[in-house]
Formats: C-alpha cells, structure tokens, sequence
C-alpha cells in the first residue's frame, strides 16, 4: 500500500476540482457523439418516410426531425447562389443552392439543388438552366448550412452578377439580397439519378464525427487519470535509506 505524505488543503482541492472537471468535459462529449448519431439515424429514416403538408410545418419545424416533403411552386430561375466550401469531390465544385415561389405560400424557400463537382480549375462549374414554369419538388425540410465567421462582411451585397459565391450560406445575407423573407429551413432535393447535381443525402458532421467526440472523451478522462497520479506521485513518502553502522572499534 502507498504511503502518502499529508497534503496541503489547497492541493486536494485542485486535484479533485481538475478531475471532476475532466470526467465532466469526457461524458459532454460521449452525450454529444450520442446525440449525433440519434440525429444520424433520424435523418436516415426520413429519407424513406411518408411525405408531409409542408403548410403545417413551414414556419416551425420540428427541432428534432427532418420531414419530408412535397411542394409545388416556381424556381426564381436567374438568382442561384453557389456555397464554394463543400468537400465532395478533390477536384472543388460547388454546391448550388436557388429560392422558390412555394405555391400560396408568403416566404421565399431555399431550395438545394445538389452538389455540381468541378473540373480542378479555380472557375466555377456552369449551372444548367433551372425551369421557369411550375414544377413540384420533393426532399427532406433540414437546417440550412453552418455558417461561421466570414471576414469582410456580406459578400453577396457586393457582387452584381448571378450566380453568386459564397463560402458561408447566411439565410440573413440572402434574405437581404433577395428583399424577400425566408422560410427557416431548406429544402433538400431528393436524389434524382437523370440530374447533374450529386445529392448525398446524409448529415454534413465532416468536422467533428461522433466518433471525434468519442476521442476528444478519452482525452478528457485520460486526464483526470492523470491528475490523480501526479496527486500521489508528489504526495508519496520516500523511504528513507538505512544508514550503516559504524563500528565502535577504534
């Protein structure tokens, strides 16, 4: 058995404080692996699901579900924006995203056509033309894209031309470009094998899988590991060395 030296207050509390934390950081993220994979599975599921009335969900969807849907309206066929940031396909491309007139309907519903992979150049893949009469679409109501920091402001204000590029998709940015409100969601096209567009049909977790969260969860409890065995390592009493005996004879 260990001996240990008597600690200081302040080190016991440290080291209990920083494990509880650690173990807390490590289950977070076991709960965020499994509430990625749930979301996995829903959305896997939805694909097949029966189709709903988008009226009763278009201003609020469910938070946790993607229904799936049928609609019927127009495309506003010379306004197509083009997210530049996807990860398809080695040789670039875009993702091609257009708003639609849903029929009896007052918002504008942003529509993702699909991914058009690139040909290894710096210009972007060319957009075939959408339809301009009416025309019913079928597909998954899912969040639109994460959009994260994007220096030097609205992008889309400043071009002049269509289509439009982007590397973040704001429905905001869109919204005020469009002068047109959106509805909270996009429509995710159902694949089509006769279409130009790639549709994979599946949740963009590239960067940060479950299976990330499930790695960055050892770390945490690997040190809180940690944290204790240093506790002990520096409170262990040395043993002391026996002295030799001298010898009392002259």
């Amino acid at each position: 058995m260990i001996a240990l030296r008597r600690p200081a207050w302040w080190s016991v509390l440290l080291t209990v404080v920083g494990a509880l934390l650690f173990v807390r950081l490590g289950l977070w993220q076991l709960h965020r692996a499994d509430e990625k994979d749930a979301l996995l599975r829903r959305y896997a599921t939805s694909v097949s699901a029966p189709l709903r009335d988008f009226a009763e969900i278009a201003a609020m969807p469910p938070e946790t579900s993607y229904p799936h849907v049928q609609i019927q309206g127009r495309y506003l066929a010379n306004r197509v924006y083009l997210l530049d940031n996807p990860r398809h396909d080695a040789l670039g491309g875009v993702e091609v995203y257009a708003p639609f007139h849903v029929a009896e309907g007052d918002r504008l519903l942003l529509v993702d056509l699909g991914f058009l992979p690139g040909n290894g150049t710096a210009a972007a893949p060319q957009v075939p033309a959408l339809p301009t009469g009416a025309v019913t679409l079928q597909g998954l109501y899912v969040p639109p894209p994460g959009v994260a920091l994007e220096m030097g402001g609205d992008a889309l204000a400043r071009q002049q031309t269509w289509p439009k590029k982007t590397i973040y998709l704001d429905p905001e940015q869109v919204a005020a470009d469009l002068g047109r409100m959106l509805y909270p969601r996009v429509l995710a096209l159902d694949p089509d094998p006769a279409a130009i567009f790639v549709r994979k049909r599946t949740l963009d977790f590239s960067a940060m899988p479950p299976s990330r969260h499930r790695a960055y969860a050892f770390q945490w409890f690997t040190f809180a590991v940690a944290a204790v065995v240093i506790f002990l390592v520096l409170h262990r009493k040395r043993r002391q060395r026996a002295r030799p005996k001298t010898s009392d004879t002259p």
